[in-house]
């Protein structure tokens, strides 16, 4: 008996997307005449279309609305205590909205090679969120950008895209203010990766508090945000004739390294040496003494800048712009590694 030939399965947006190399809402976009759309993805679009055949339809029309949200989630930082809390914001967030994760894992520190953005562009994202230090990567938001696909970065501003953070300047001029308070003029200060906007304003803030004062030494030295980075800085400041009485380090990881240093060379902290750190992540509190330190909403971030993206994915087009930058408040949070300097 023959059988009834098959009937051919309509040719859909995502296989559009997919031939393109582009988002399901880049094609969209297309489709409805967004001028956003750089040329160069609007052609890659149509040619997808013309050789596809495909025949645009209402479903397609409002994809956004209709389809599984599918959210991008590129990270790449050296802090697995700041990825943790990150990673559990924006998965509760995620969990709220019914909203599907795809994680992307850059390679040491930097971001992931092209080829593994554009098998995630391919995938069938809508939207993608770049964990700190990934919303400076110009190539990576370039790319991103070019496949006119939303973006929300976490701990920089970019004019592309959801800007979520903090005022890291006004952080850490509080938190050097405050070691201030207690009596200290000999403050050491370990700066984060310097490529990264977040270390550039939380040295900046911590300068300006210094020269506030007049009456400060400060010795600064470099990190990268990691342990490791941490540990050679802490020696630097440590193994010097007229140390520090109180170091101020860019992120906890690093004030938990400087900790380890001091325990080495038999210094008591808070009595010997006062440590101050900056997130208040797990590292902040499974340590002794327990770290004073600024901390920032960090898993609130991830979720702010995942209510805002799919905000924007669900219009169609970017937010206004006094909606696209949200900062959110810090806090100093006072433990056990302060006091006041030894007489």
């Amino acid at each position: 008996m023959t059988q009834p030939p098959r009937r051919r399965r309509s040719v859909t947006i995502i296989d559009v997307a997919k031939h393109a190399g582009v988002s399901p809402m880049s094609v969209s976009r297309v489709i409805n005449g967004d001028s956003g759309v750089r040329n160069e993805t609007r052609a890659i679009v149509n040619d997808a279309i013309r050789e596809l055949n495909y025949k645009p339809n209402l479903m397609a029309r409002s994809l956004v609305t209709l389809q599984e949200i599918r959210i991008g989630v590129i990270y790449s930082n050296p802090s697995a205590a700041f990825m943790s809390d990150f990673l559990a914001g924006v998965f509760e967030e995620a969990s709220n909205r019914a909203a599907q994760l795809i994680l992307l894992k850059g390679q040491a520190g930097g971001a992931p090679t092209a080829d593994a953005v554009r098998r995630l562009l391919g995938s069938g994202i809508g939207g993608v969120i770049l964990a700190p230090p990934l919303g400076e990567a110009e190539g990576l938001r370039r790319m991103l950008h070019d496949a006119a696909l939303p973006m929300a970065v976490v701990g920089a501003v970019a004019s592309d895209a959801i800007s979520v953070g903090i005022d890291d300047h006004r952080a850490a001029r509080d938190m050097t203010r405050h070691l201030i308070a207690m009596g200290h003029r000999r403050i050491g200060f370990v700066v984060g990766n310097r490529g990264q906007q977040a270390s550039i304003a939380r040295l900046d803030g911590f300068r300006a508090a210094v020269a506030d004062a007049g009456d400060v030494t400060a010795t600064i030295v470099h990190g990268d945000f990691s342990y490791a980075s941490g540990l050679i800085a802490g020696e630097r400041l440590l193994g010097s004739d007229d140390r520090p009485t109180a170091i101020f380090a860019s992120n906890d990881d690093m004030a938990a390294a400087v900790v380890s240093v001091a325990h080495r060379r038999h210094l008591d902290i808070p009595a010997d040496l006062t440590v101050t750190g900056f997130d208040d992540s797990t590292a902040a509190v499974t340590l002794w003494p327990p770290l004073t330190t600024i901390r920032q909403p960090v898993q609130q971030l991830a979720a702010e800048a995942l209510q805002l993206l799919i905000r924007e994915m669900r219009a169609g087009k970017p937010l206004p712009a006094e909606e696209r930058l949200r900062v959110l408040e810090h806090v100093l949070v006072e433990r056990q590694s302060t006091a006041p300097p030894a007489t």
